[in-house]
């Protein structure tokens, strides 16, 4: 079953105005295929929609990235390639971060500074969330 490309849905776009892929909400369509303009989550940009494949061709950093693999291997994950897997899978709504709230393996949030994140590791003080371009780990679940 495809997911149906509408307005109001959330896609991956080139974001002119932060330069990065990020998560954008589809506000106009130019026919039921075609997605024509998207405003960016982050930085609340309005623009054409960008498709992400296209635009960042050669802009990708890669990065060891832990507990995905056993011990023993080497292998090297693009972190732009495990994000977008990781968006693709979730069916979870993004929500701001704060460290006094609570997240769980999945969720999706939106960092000030570094945007849109899926939560991939939790720990009771701290979260390891996989971005755009790293693997960060943050504090959550603190009472202030």
């Amino acid at each position: 079953m495809a997911s149906q490309i509408t307005t109001g849905k959330d896609v991956l776009s080139y974001c002119t105005k932060c330069k990065l892929n990020l998560s954008h909400t589809i506000v106009a369509m130019k026919d039921a295929k075609s997605i024509a303009k998207v405003k960016c989550n982050t930085c609340q940009s309005l623009h054409a929609y960008k498709d992400p494949s296209v635009s960042s061709a050669g802009k990708t950093r890669t990065k060891k990235v832990s507990g995905l693999t056993p011990k023993t291997s080497t292998k090297i994950v693009n972190i732009s390639d495990l994000w977008m897997e990781k968006l693709n899978k979730t069916t979870s709504k993004s929500q701001p971060y704060g460290i006094d709230q609570k997240y769980k393996e999945g969720d999706v949030i939106d960092h000030s500074k570094f945007g849109p994140g899926i939560v991939q590791n939790v720990k009771a003080q701290t979260i390891e969330v996989v971005f755009r371009h790293d693997i960060k780990t943050l504090v959550h679940n603190k009472a202030l």
